[in-house]
């Protein structure tokens, strides 16, 4: 989605509250506004993003962070909902959900390249 942060990434420390703001680009080269709010930290634990405005109706992801032998494994467990009713949903099933699973591939296969394992 060649997400690009305009905002909201200054402080030296991720915090309850702060705002980032994006440009998303999902689909035909179109720019939209993506904005979320990091609403709850247990560092080291997890923290939490929610959208406050976006393409979603509802966007809440959680980061989970687990010390293991030799790293850190992560989990993310996202709830996601889309506007348009049924034709909402019809999209996600059709586009959107791949699109999403397609983000965290390849994040996960990013982090693999960046922290091979031991």
């Amino acid at each position: 989605m060649n997400f690009k942060i305009r905002s909201g990434i200054a402080a030296p420390k991720t915090y309850p509250g702060q705002i980032i703001t994006y440009s998303v680009f999902p689909n035909l080269n179109i720019t939209m506004t993506w904005v979320t709010e990091i609403s709850q930290i247990q560092s080291p634990d997890f923290f939490v993003d929610e959208q406050r405005k976006g393409p979603y109706s509802l966007w809440h992801h959680q980061h989970l962070f687990k010390s293991i032998d030799g790293g850190t494994e992560m989990t993310d467990i996202l709830h996601y909902e889309i506007p348009g009713g049924l034709f909402g949903r019809i999209l996600n099933r059709l586009f959107i959900s791949s699109k999403i699973n397609s983000i965290f591939n390849y994040r996960s296969n990013k982090l693999k390249r960046l922290f091979p394992s031991v």
